[in-house]
């Protein structure tokens, strides 16, 4: 298809995210297994169920757009997978592996909400008010997504700070877990 409208765009554009949004699927439960964070693997699953409801609505977008989802591979959302796949199997501290599957998390995060900006814009412009809204709904959860990663960092970095073999005998460690509980709690 050529782009020779700002509707073709829209509809590439439709179809890279449902692509995304796919692959993203299929990775999330594989991210949750590699997390030794109870609340890392918590954010990953409900993340996973967010996504299954991001394809959704992509699909009822392309439908009252007229656009058939399918038919294109999103290469980005395919090497961000890759590059976190990578993290998931690398041989780390577990806090340090954690703040390494945050860091991935969120480049997928970063990419969606541009995704989702730029298709919300064009779907507004275009005056397609109901996709508009769908996008926007979905680009707002992908931005709640990312800060509630970045809240979970600044507890878990701490924990990756110091690394295990450094401690003398585990105090260390355990000391900046109780401050991050305390942290957490105020």
């Amino acid at each position: 298809m050529g782009l020779t409208t700002l509707e073709d765009l829209l509809a590439e554009e439709l179809k890279d995210l449902y692509s995304a949004e796919n692959q993203l699927v299929k990775a999330l439960p594989k991210m949750a297994k590699a997390a030794s964070s109870p609340d890392l693997r918590k954010g990953f699953e409900k993340h996973l169920k967010q996504t299954e409801e991001h394809v959704k609505r992509l699909e009822k977008v392309c439908e009252e757009l007229g656009v058939s989802p399918r038919g294109k591979k999103c290469k980005g959302m395919e090497g961000l997978i890759e590059e976190g796949s990578e993290t998931a199997k690398e041989d780390a501290d577990p806090d340090v592996k954690d703040a390494a599957l945050i860091a991935a998390a969120q480049r997928v995060e970063h990419y969606e909400m541009a995704g989702y900006g730029c298709v919300r814009t064009y779907a507004k412009l275009l005056g397609h008010k109901s996709a508009a809204k769908l996008l926007q709904q979905t680009l707002d959860e992908e931005g709640d997504t990312d800060k509630g990663l970045t809240k979970l960092a600044e507890s878990i970095n701490v924990d990756a700070e110091t690394p295990d073999e450094a401690e003398s005998d585990g105090k260390v460690k355990s000391d900046k877990k109780k401050s991050r509980k305390k942290l957490a709690m105020a």
